[in-house]
C-alpha cells in the first residue's frame, strides 16, 4: 500500500503546467511539514515535500491557493529516475489524489461558488475547502 496523508503549508504559489504531449493539466507545489518533535537544539525541523496535482485538481489548485496556504493532502509517494550529466539521480515527489483547502480561500472563491452545507463548505470536484468560523473560541 502507498497512501500519503500531509498536512502543512504552502512555500510558494503553485504553478500550473500542461503536458507536451496531450495537454493535461498539473501543478507543483511544496509543502512545509513540521514534524513532531525538535531536533537537540529544541528547534523544530521541518520538510518541504515537492507534490504534483494533476487536471481539475491542480487547475484548483492554482486557482484558489497562494503561498502560505494551509493545506491537508492524501496522494502517494513517486520515485522516479534520472541521468543528470552521466550520473543517475532519484527524485521523490507526493503526487496529491485529494487537495483539502484547510486555511481561508482567496477573496475571489465566494464570487465563484455557492455554499454547499450549513457549515461553509465548498466543492470543487475533488478539493474541498472549508472556511474557518470566526466565532470559534479557539
Amino acid at each position: 500500500m502507498n497512501k500519503v496523508i500531509l498536512i502543512g503549508n504552502l512555500t510558494q504559489k503553485p504553478t500550473l503546467s500542461q503536458t507536451s504531449f496531450s495537454g493535461t493539466p498539473y501543478c507543483q507545489m511544496t509543502v512545509a511539514v513540521a514534524r513532531k518533535y525538535a531536533n537537540a537544539n529544541g528547534e523544530k525541523i521541518t520538510d518541504f515535500l515537492p507534490v504534483v496535482a494533476w487536471q481539475k485538481v491542480a487547475e484548483n489548485c492554482c486557482k484558489y491557493l497562494d503561498k502560505g496556504s494551509k493545506v491537508g493532502i492524501v496522494g502517494s509517494i513517486q520515485t522516479r529516475k534520472y541521468e543528470d550529466g552521466g550520473k543517475i539521480r532519484t527524485w521523490t515527489e507526493i503526487i496529491a489524489e485529494e487537495v483539502e483547502f484547510l486555511s481561508s480561500p482567496k477573496n475571489n472563491v465566494k464570487q465563484d461558488n455557492s455554499y454547499l452545507h450549513e457549515q461553509n463548505l465548498y466543492d470543487f470536484g475533488q478539493i474541498k475547502i472549508i472556511e474557518e468560523d470566526e466565532d470559534l473560541p479557539f
